[in-house]
């Protein structure tokens, strides 16, 4: 069973010259990363556990958003406060998020929001390039890492993936459909940003309306050169970051 904030807080030092919300944060980090306290646990709110403590609201503050920057922990509007794994941090290189989750020992799960044949827009079509009018697959899908949603992945694929169905984005990731499919991507390009959350991520995500959210649009190719992929992704900045290794040339 998850430690109890009793036993965690035992014999905190009121009086030596280690800051309490130190002491705090870096036991809640302790028991995080030894398993006592398992990813989804939820936290008990400022005011109660302040209280429960005997310490002052803006230290305990002051502890939890320590964990909070450090991806340990993540406030989530109308749930409160729980515990992850650490921001997942990815390296850009052509992998799906799927395959970057699972080598990361973490717990991938699939929401589809959005599964439809359409014609895109224009802009879409000449990524994929695409004749005019061109129906595609167009698919929305929220991602979760134990249980949290952190990311929202919208893509459109060509023709030739019209019969993939909903239930196989729910079991499995784009790129292994795409490979059990005969597809090997090959080359990719892809822009990374940030900007504000639309109203949608913020309600997925549980956050405040304009909330900061990462951003990547991609374009990926086969080995034939063809694109088989436009993608348009948005991420919540606290759980998920990009690494990028530069080399002097």
């Amino acid at each position: 069973m998850p430690i109890s904030t009793e036993e965690l807080f035992m014999d905190l030092d009121r009086s030596g010259p280690i800051p309490l919300y130190y002491q705090i944060a870096r036991r809640m980090q302790s028991a995080i990363e030894s398993g006592e306290l398992p990813p989804g646990s939820r936290i008990e709110n400022e005011v109660k556990l302040a209280e429960n403590l005997s310490i002052s609201r803006p230290t305990i503050r002051r502890a939890i958003q320590e964990l909070v920057d450090q991806g340990l922990l993540v406030r989530r509007r109308g749930v409160g406060t729980q515990v992850v794994r650490g921001r997942l941090t990815r390296s850009v290189e052509l992998t799906s998020l799927y395959d970057d989750l699972s080598l990361s020992h973490r717990s991938p799960t699939t929401k589809v929001l959005l599964h439809e044949a359409t014609v895109p827009p224009a802009e879409v079509l000449e990524s994929l390039t695409l004749p005019a009018d061109t129906e595609v697959l167009h698919i929305k899908r929220l991602r979760y890492t134990d249980g949290i949603p952190f990311a929202l992945l919208e893509n459109f694929l060509p023709p030739v993936f019209l019969d993939l169905t909903a239930e196989q984005f729910e079991k499995h990731g784009l790129y292994q459909l795409m490979r059990s499919r005969g597809t090997t991507m090959r080359v990719a390009r892809q822009t990374i940003g940030a900007r504000a959350a639309t109203k949608e991520e913020a309600d997925l995500f549980a956050q405040k309306n304009g909330s900061p959210v990462l951003v990547m649009s991609r374009t990926l190719y086969d080995q034939s050169g063809h694109a088989v992929e436009y993608g348009e992704h948005s991420y919540r900045p606290d759980l998920y970051s990009f690494e990028v290794t530069l080399v002097e040339k």
